[in-house]
């Protein structure tokens, strides 16, 4: 039976149940990958979490075995999001402007902000080309005697480049879609949003969405302020 989300009145569907669940599964594994490999990168700094895995011996066997469910799962993410990923020249212009983003200049994002915004595509790419190189570095150094020992060496260092990638991108998602942008986290958990967030976040969406309506919402003085 395929799964439904609940829209109330005055909000919008932003994710369906697939889409939830597909994210979350990646969180799974993508969290206790990242923990046992700081176990595994600096056991001296980091031995105290070694325990929550079963003690060092077994951390380093899960370790893979995480990172493989990780990179599988956002496999399939990044099927999902193919179409509404896309790059487009309006993406270009967004990425021009995040000087002003990023200093919350503007109460609103520029109307052509659809689905995603620039930075938001930017991101989701960036950690794309992390995971591929996670996948390729990372598969030496689990099978050495496959691959031969060079590999595996150079596969350290890749390894870590693109761990240090993912991590700070994994700062920087969790910090937007909780205290930069209030109604973010909702998204994923209830699978909607308010037709404020929209109208104010990803305007392009949110007429495509209501085909155009007419009354606007207005976010309440002092701008959109929505806990997830």
């Amino acid at each position: 039976m395929k799964a439904r989300t609940r829209v109330h009145a005055g909000e919008l569907l932003r994710h369906q149940a697939y889409t939830r669940v597909l994210h979350w599964t990646v969180a799974i594994f993508f969290i206790p990958a990242l923990l046992s490999g700081f176990a595994i990168y600096s056991p001296w700094l980091y031995h105290w979490l070694t325990p929550i895995f079963g003690g060092g011996p077994m951390t380093r066997f899960l370790h893979p075995w995480f990172s493989l469910g990780f990179v599988i799962s956002f496999a399939f993410q990044v099927l999902n999001w193919l179409r509404p990923m896309a790059w487009t020249s309006d993406d270009s212009r967004w990425l021009l402007q995040l000087r002003r983003y990023v200093a919350n200049e503007e109460a609103r994002e520029p109307e052509y902000v659809d689905f995603f915004n620039g930075g938001q595509k930017a991101y989701f790419w960036t950690i794309v080309a992390s995971a591929v190189l996670f996948l390729i570095s990372g598969l030496p150094m689990w099978l050495p005697e496959i691959f031969g020992r060079i590999p595996a060496a150079v596969g350290y260092v890749a390894h870590d480049l693109a761990a240090i990638v993912m991590l700070v991108g994994f700062i920087i998602h969790i910090y937007e879609s909780t205290s930069a942008i209030p109604g973010t986290l909702r998204s994923m958990t209830r699978g909607t949003v308010t037709r404020i967030w929209a109208w104010t976040y990803h305007p392009a969406w949110y007429r495509r969405v209501t085909a155009g309506a007419i009354d606007e919402p207005r976010p309440p003085r002092g701008g959109v302020d929505e806990r997830g």
